[in-house]
């Protein structure tokens, strides 16, 4: 879709200052998939520069923003890691054309905080925390469970950019179980969920996503029973943070929720021999 609205673009290199009505442009999907009769400037991601994914010295993995969604598959098929099929399953989840996942980036997917973005649930779910930069040039990090607090909504201030998110290296050696329900085949995701456990302390974690309207993480001190499960995700999920749109009504999402919390919860525990 054109934009009518923008009179200029700027390289973000040059770091022009913030005004009103600008806004970053790094794959460009969303921003040019539907008008944004409120932009008049674009600040080019594109020539940053930064390594799209790659591990720090510490084990951890980092993924620049910029990352496209096809950089991250190639990148999680060769990582040796017991988490990296989480990372396959949800770029699969985007159920995009080839075009989109060369364009998309991973910063574009989590700054839209729409509630299927499958880049919210593997980040989340592996402990990610992401790197904010400020127009002054003040970092800070949050967790990307804090940092998206609704739909459409997250915690960027005014002209602030989402630099990077980094998993931590104990993270990655998680064993995972991913379950996902859409309405149709082709359908965007309506429900979303993340098992892991993780083998140094045998400590399980739930990730819920595209059902509700912010991640929701849960974590026991170890792999919980079904009941127990059961409990703590109805507790944890208020009945307004369910998410009702033309991909699935709240009580359809609840319904679907539980049941693939429970399969994920089932599939680790039998991978473990517990049953």
């Amino acid at each position: 879709m054109d934009l009518n609205t923008v009179t200029e673009v700027r390289d973000a290199r040059e770091r022009v200052p913030w005004q009103p009505g600008d806004a970053w442009l790094a794959g460009g999907t969303f921003l040019f998939s539907e008008p944004q009769p409120h932009v008049r400037r674009l600040v080019d991601l594109g020539r940053m520069g930064w390594r799209p994914v790659g591990r720090l010295p510490d084990g951890a993995l980092e993924i620049a923003a910029t990352c496209t969604i096809a950089e991250l598959s190639r990148y999680g098929r060769s990582l040796d890691a017991p988490a990296a099929p989480l990372v396959e399953q949800c770029c699969r989840a985007f159920l995009a054309s080839f075009k989109i996942w060369h364009l998309a980036t991973i910063g574009g997917n989590l700054c839209t905080a729409l509630p299927a973005a499958p880049m919210t649930a593997l980040t989340a779910a592996l402990d990610g925390r992401c790197l904010l930069r400020s127009q002054a040039g003040v970092l800070r990090r949050l967790p990307v469970t804090e940092f998206i607090t609704g739909a459409g909504e997250q915690k960027l201030g005014e002209g602030e950019l989402l630099r990077s998110v980094t998993l931590p290296a104990r993270a990655l050696h998680r064993r995972t179980a991913f379950r996902r329900a859409s309405l149709s085949g082709l359908g965007r995701s309506g429900a979303l969920v993340v098992a892991t456990l993780d083998p140094a302390d045998a400590s399980f974690t739930l990730t819920v996503t595209a059902s509700t309207v912010r991640p929701v993480r849960l974590w026991f001190p170890a792999l919980p029973d079904a009941a127990a499960l059961r409990d703590t995700l109805g507790g944890a999920v208020r009945d307004g943070d369910w998410c009702d749109d033309p991909h699935g009504l709240p009580a359809w999402r609840r319904h679907m929720t539980f049941r693939l919390a429970e399969e994920a919860r089932r599939e680790l525990d039998e991978r473990t021999g517990h049953s």
